[in-house]
């Protein structure tokens, strides 16, 4: 089969002929038709390379050698129902486990990070006999019903908060209620829990759990601060409910230093429930949910089984092995923490130079450049940062926004993204910034 069936025109032609309208394209008034990828770039049918900031689905880089040699040896032997037996899902399941508290010890295996996250609102539901859960304003956990409820993100825009979702205040020490000159903005961000779910059982209402990205994406690239989560952890357990961290955009060592996110608030903290997806797979629908023996035993005991046709087989398994293989190999955590922080110091340096960067934050190759239209109101610079993004596009260069006001450029690259990469990176935007700055001075001369 051939690279490409169509023309760009004809194919972006069908596609708004037959695909919803809602399933949205990156740079939809020039889309990039891609036809072969290989680490982190992309190539359109031109053969025009560019570097991927964005695509953290594919964790060790696009169509690594070594990944798609274990998915098309598995295909060729065996791509089984999971309910036979087979050791690649028990061999994956151990691989993980070594990574994870020994608390976290059973798996279950899934398609996607919703249908992970809605797995994991299962089993803290039936373990803990609650309904109610607890999330982070302009959070996002998924595309399922299920989790449009509890991700403020899209409820906002559709049907409103149902009665059993209580929100928190987004724990963004930049712009929130807390920010960095406060003394302990962990406790303070936790007491703001405290106090919702003291409000919730005054109205005679139970906490199942408390859902949260380890690391807030959507809601703007948002490090959360130290002592954060052992307190959350602390009320909401008090109350009856367990802890969900949702690392289905930021496990797998995305953050350098530590396999899992949820780490970096303490070694000695551990959620009662894990979800995982994009970077499981390299690409390949593979999730997952994790969780506690006891958790898992109240599970079981409602008597229905649970099942899952494609969660687990053998190729999904062959292709996880095969990704955690390569994260070692190739020394990718150590990669994150190096080029992370080599990203970090040359935004920085922007920073000093271009009043429009009002922030600059991350850990490892989660990265966010949070656009201002002054520093004192940290007015959000929406309109610049699309601006942005659509002329580092021109140059060849795939970013996007996030955050609550898409005011945030988010670094999210495959692992192998080197030092080259964040110099050309950081070298593109600053001649971008400089040129509009020269831009808005001429334009202003002009009026004058």
């Amino acid at each position: 089969m051939s690279q490409e069936m169509f023309q760009k025109e004809r194919t972006l032609k069908m596609r708004e002929r037959l695909i919803g309208q809602s399933c949205r394209l990156f740079f939809p008034q020039d889309p990039v038709k891609i036809v072969r990828a290989r680490g982190q770039y992309l190539y359109d049918e031109n053969g025009t390379q560019y570097l991927d900031c964005i695509s953290n689905v594919h964790h060790v880089g696009h169509c690594h050698p070594l990944v798609t040699q274990a998915a098309s040896a598995q295909m060729e032997l065996l791509n089984a129902n999971a309910r036979f037996l087979h050791d690649n899902i028990v061999h994956y399941a151990e691989r993980l486990a070594a990574t994870l508290p020994k608390k976290l010890c059973i798996f279950y295996f899934v398609n996607s990070g919703s249908e992970a996250n809605d797995l994991a609102l299962r089993l803290a539901r039936q373990y803990t006999r609650n309904e109610d859960v607890i999330v982070l304003d302009h959070a996002y956990h998924g595309h399922l019903t299920s989790l449009i409820d509890i991700s403020p993100y899209k409820f906002r825009k559709l049907e409103g908060q149902k009665e059993w979702v209580h929100v928190a205040p987004l724990p963004d020490t930049y712009r929130g209620l807390y920010r960095r000159d406060h003394p302990n903005p962990g406790q303070a961000y936790a007491d703001t829990v405290k106090d919702l779910i003291d409000e919730a059982q005054r109205k005679g209402r139970k906490i199942s759990s408390f859902f949260v990205e380890s690391l807030p994406s959507v809601g703007g690239q948002v490090i959360l601060p130290s002592g954060y989560f052992p307190k959350v952890a602390e009320y909401v357990r008090a109350a009856g409910g367990v802890f969900v961290a949702d690392e289905v955009q930021t496990g797998f060592g995305r953050v350098g230093s530590h396999f899992w996110a949820f780490q970096l608030q303490g070694e000695d903290f551990c959620p009662d429930i894990v979800t995982m997806g994009k970077p499981m797979g390299n690409g390949h629908p593979l999730s997952c949910v994790v969780t506690t023996e006891e958790i898992a035993g109240a599970f079981t005991a409602n008597g229905v089984e649970y099942f899952n046709t494609f969660g687990g087989n053998p190729v999904s398994c062959a292709i996880g092995l095969a990704v955690l293989d390569v994260m070692e190999k190739e020394d990718l955590r150590g990669n994150a923490v190096r080029v992370g922080n080599h990203l970090k110091e040359l935004l920085k340096q922007l920073q000093a130079k271009h009043p429009i960067i009002g922030d600059v934050r991350g850990v490892g190759l989660f990265v966010g450049l949070e656009l201002v239209k002054d520093r004192v109101t940290l007015t959000p610079a929406t309109e610049e940062a699309a601006l942005l993004v659509g002329r580092l596009k021109m140059k060849h260069i795939c970013l996007s926004t996030d955050g609550p006001w898409n005011s945030v450029i988010k670094f999210k690259p495959p692992m192998c993204f080197s030092l080259e990469d964040a110099e050309r990176v950081s070298a593109e935007i600053s001649h971008v910034l400089r040129e509009e700055t020269k831009f808005m001075l001429q334009t202003l001369k002009d009026l004058i």
